[in-house]
């Protein structure tokens, strides 16, 4: 099959099951005019997203990556009205536009965006976690990560997701396949590597149930893991 039938399957999919919105428009909209990547999940895929924090019945979820805050809208809506999600966003000029993209959404108040190295502000809200350890509820825990930043850094983020989270919570990586490069263990891109030291960490460590899948659309071959916390 060619790029232009699973772009005409996605859109088939989007158009029947994930149709856009004037909130979810302006935000690629405001994203594209300001220049950011068009790296933003697609329709279909935060959908998918949405679907799975709902099931998840998350009260809390941690974004590492923003962007434009297109995911975070797919997100945040899955929360209940006294939810909260936190996005982690490297660069301020993405962080301003997703937090316009937010409030249009009327999101802003269930939202919050830390500006910075991902791990830097994975590790404030490790100590953050850290005081709130004695709390029955753990109510600093997240039901749900959604890991979409650096690839070189994905195995770190893994590492600080289990920390954040509980047995029964959710983690998502993203952009997996590296266009089939994951598979061969000595491709020395970064990214590449990245991915497959979080993937190894995922499949070995005793705390987390995992697998992968490849996919095909709008947004090319590449595909996701999703692992769950155990006890």
């Amino acid at each position: 099959m060619s790029q232009q039938q699973w772009n005409s399957v996605d859109d088939y999919f989007t158009g029947l099951l994930a149709p856009p919105d004037d909130a979810l428009a302006a935000a690629l909209r405001d994203s594209d005019a300001a220049g950011l990547p068009r790296i933003n999940v697609a329709p279909n895929q935060g959908k998918l997203l949405h679907l799975l924090a709902l099931t998840q019945g998350a009260r809390r979820i941690l974004e590492i990556g923003t962007l434009g805050g297109y995911s975070t809208i797919w997100l945040a809506r899955a929360l209940p009205a006294d939810g909260h999600l936190i996005t982690l966003e490297y660069k301020p000029e993405h962080a301003e536009v997703a937090r316009g993209n937010l409030a249009r959404a009327g999101l802003d108040k269930l939202t919050e965006i830390r500006v910075g190295p991902a791990l830097e502000s994975l590790a404030a809200l490790g100590a953050e976690y850290a005081e709130n350890a004695e709390n029955a509820e753990n109510t600093a825990s997240f039901d749900f990560v959604f890991i979409d930043a650096d690839k070189v850094n994905n195995p770190h983020y893994v590492e600080w997701s289990l920390k954040l989270t509980r047995p029964g919570s959710l983690i998502v990586l993203d952009n997996v396949v590296r266009g089939g490069a994951v598979t061969d263990p000595d491709d020395t891109d970064p990214s590449v590597r990245g991915t497959r030291a979080a993937l190894d960490l995922m499949a070995r460590h005793p705390r987390l149930s995992a697998t992968a899948v490849q996919t095909v659309g709008t947004k090319g071959y590449d595909g996701f893991a999703l692992a769950r916390v155990l006890d």
